[in-house]
């Protein structure tokens, strides 16, 4: 298990392998970015019909068929919950849970507007990052006013607000993000693989702990509101998996490896240490496997082999997968349905989009 004083290693690691292409790069490695499909520069990205890149545009139509706000949301019952039902352990994990949750929507925004919106060319790309932007703000608008809701104290509520520089295990899950965002010396493909990990492992242990207070009958409106962007994050995580496997040249599986455990570590750390799980009465090492499990999945779909070899320890997260067995966007866990995709998009966007999908609970 990587050790969490190692993380700060793999800038330097990665300046080190640049010196050397094929320790550091897969594929056709001697590609250039400049010359990559989707990183390509081109009149066409300012149209766009004809659809160049159709597995790409039904990523973005589905996402557009998942649009929700917050105003849907209804906390009336929580309070009952907050303030009846819940013990002071158990508002203390949410409350900083929510801090988290609403300072990282920011940090996924920031990276798209600044980075991955000016880098990627191809205009079906830049359509799904426009609506990513737009629901990651819906979605830190909902933590934000969970936080509001369930926090009374104005000085608590400011102190969870800024969490990335008041609480110390929320700032170095953000100042991990945001390395990646300022390192120029990185490539596209590992800070796609970087923010993969963001929103598919700094999240997922998370919404496992909310969905857990649901398989205990509490906080259906939080509960709710953890459905719809669970939901959102995996489309998010899927995104990146395709663009990925789009890029002729990717990082070696090395790096790709090395990336994904240090999101782990900090992750479990997170949750096991940090802000233990056992606040809320789960098991951390049950945890700590779910997040190795997790991560399994995500090197799966960026094509690497498993890691971890672990298994999903949590019998509950079998009703919520994002994307597989279940299919989250066809047989909602959740009443809401802004719009339907019917059978003949859905199966279409099967056959286009490659065999490789990223989810939270699925066998291997």
């Amino acid at each position: 298990m990587l050790d969490i004083s190692e993380v700060a290693s793999s800038f330097h690691e990665l300046k080190v392998c640049s010196e050397n292409d094929t320790a550091r790069f897969a594929g056709e490695t001697s590609r250039t970015e400049d010359d990559e499909p989707l990183l390509k520069g081109s009149q066409k990205r300012f149209v766009l019909f004809p659809i160049q890149f159709k597995d790409i545009w039904q990523m973005y139509k589905k996402a557009e068929a998942s649009f929700w706000t917050s105003e849907e949301i209804d906390l009336s019952h929580d309070l009952v919950d907050w303030n009846q039902r819940l013990n002071n352990k158990e508002r203390h994990f949410i409350t900083h849970v929510l801090a988290f949750f609403a300072a990282s929507d920011g940090i996924v925004n920031e990276n798209l507007v600044e980075r991955f919106s000016n880098e990627v060319q191809t205009a079906e790309a830049r359509c799904f990052y426009g609506f990513q932007i737009m629901m990651e703000n819906i979605h830190s608008e909902t933590y934000s006013l969970l936080i509001d809701t369930y926090v009374k104290d104005a000085q608590q509520r400011e102190y969870l607000f800024d969490a990335i520089e008041t609480i110390p295990c929320i700032k170095r899950k953000a100042d991990w993000a945001l390395k990646w965002i300022s390192d120029k010396q990185s490539t596209f493909a590992e800070r796609l693989v970087a923010f993969a990990a963001v929103e598919g492992i700094f999240f997922s242990g998370s919404f496992a702990s909310i969905f857990w207070l649901k398989k205990r009958g509490l906080m259906p409106g939080l509960t709710y509101s953890n459905e719809l962007i669970s939901r959102d994050e995996g489309l998010h995580t899927d995104f990146a998996c395709l663009l990925f496997n789009h890029l002729k040249r990717k990082p070696h599986p090395r790096i790709i490896r090395k990336i994904i455990t240090e999101a782990v570590a900090i992750e479990q750390a997170f949750l096991s240490d940090a802000l233990p799980v056992s606040l809320i009465g789960m098991n951390a090492g049950l945890m700590r496997r779910y997040i190795e499990f997790v991560a399994d999945r995500l090197l799966a779909a960026l094509g690497n082999e498993k890691y971890y070899h672990s298994t999903n320890p949590f019998d509950f997260m079998d009703m919520i997968s994002l994307q597989g067995k279940t299919n989250f966007f066809e047989k909602r866990v959740s009443e809401y349905s802004k719009a339907s995709i019917n059978h003949s998009t859905t199966s279409s966007t099967r056959s286009m989009e490659p065999n490789r999908t990223f989810t939270m609970d699925e066998d291997f």
